[in-house]
């Protein structure tokens, strides 16, 4: 059964007496390959709370991963972006492939973990054995995203998804992260919200590949596809390049959801194509491997404020007898 619950109630990794720290990596990959649901939540319990043992999850799933298709979607609080996830679960379980979804919310400030709100528009898909959608907690992380997305994705990946669909908090203009986490990205915006002129405002016509105009029954749908395709038309455009196609729906009832799956496949056959796609996978990986780099020199530094060695080199900083530079290399060489 697919798991629609938030992080922070989720009991914790896989359990195996005869292993140290009580987790088998081995064997909860493999339940979760087998389609074990419990154990798939365990694993991004795992991932989501940097437990000690997700090295050694990571290290076990390493060759399984690299087969998954990954979507984003991105757009503003009320365009419908969890509607269109669902419609596009309910498109690709029709093609019987295995989607996973991540569906990024905003932190709770009593609990730290995901509200659940948006996620009760997928609950058609709850029970379908086929579907794993998992809340996560922003945790205050910048771009939309949540700090362990990039594992979390791993994970679901390794487990033998076809798709993997991440949906972003709907935070307008901080939502760039999106586009170095995704193959391909969906940026949603709905009629009479302003959203063409939002979307030229945050950056978000530079990561877009494809563009989703929601509630196309609404008033003002039409000239929310005109302003987009004459934004879309300023930009530079090479031969061979992507030119993103802006695609109509009215996700609430299933309308121009086989359109955009057909933008999607369009994309995807591109990204192969032009060699985009492997690029844009090594973009991802060399993203990855920076920000668990700096974690970990951070972790060795002691790095936050109030650490006694940083305050040393404060404190000397702000006496002029040292430079900001020098003081930040003596940090580094003594961690």
């Amino acid at each position: 059964m697919a798991e629609l619950r938030s992080s922070v109630t989720d009991p914790g990794p896989v359990a195996d007496p005869g292993q140290a720290g009580g987790l088998d990596p081995a064997a909860a990959i493999e339940r979760a390959r087998g389609g074990d649901a419990r154990a798939l939540g365990r694993l991004l319990s795992l991932v989501e709370n940097g437990a000690p043992q997700l090295r050694a999850v990571m290290k076990t799933l390493a060759p399984l991963t690299g087969q998954a298709r990954v979507l984003g979607l991105t757009g503003s609080p009320g365009v419908g972006k969890s509607t269109v996830t669902g419609a596009l679960v309910a498109a690709y379980r029709g093609q019987g492939l295995r989607v996973g979804v991540l569906a990024i919310d905003p932190s709770s400030p009593f609990t730290g973990g995901a509200l659940l709100g948006d996620r009760v528009r997928m609950q058609q898909h709850a029970t379908d054995d086929g579907v794993f959608i998992r809340s996560m907690a922003s945790r205050g992380h910048l771009g939309g995203l949540a700090g362990a997305t990039p594992q979390a994705v791993r994970v679901l990946d390794a487990a033998g998804f076809d798709v993997v669909l991440i949906e972003t908090v709907g935070v307008g203009q901080a939502e760039v992260g999106i586009a170095a986490m995704a193959d391909t990205t969906m940026v949603i915006v709905a009629p009479g919200l302003g959203d063409a002129i939002q979307a030229a405002k945050a950056g978000i016509l530079e990561i877009g590949d494809v563009f989703v105009v929601n509630k196309s029954d609404k008033p003002g749908a039409q000239e929310a596809v005109r302003d987009l395709r004459g934004m879309i038309a300023m930009a530079r455009h090479g031969e061979g390049d992507w030119k993103p196609p802006i695609v109509s729906t009215t996700a609430a009832a299933g309308e121009g959801i086989g359109d955009l799956a057909s933008q999607l496949d369009e994309h995807r056959a591109w990204l192969d194509r032009s060699g985009e796609g492997e690029r844009r996978r090594r973009a991802r990986a060399r993203e990855e491997i920076s920000v668990i780099a700096l974690a970990e020199l951070r972790a060795r530094m002691g790095g936050l404020p109030g650490d006694e060695r940083i305050d040393g080199l404060a404190g000397r900083v702000a006496a002029g007898e040292l430079d900001p530079f020098a003081a930040a290399e003596e940090l580094i060489a003594g961690a």
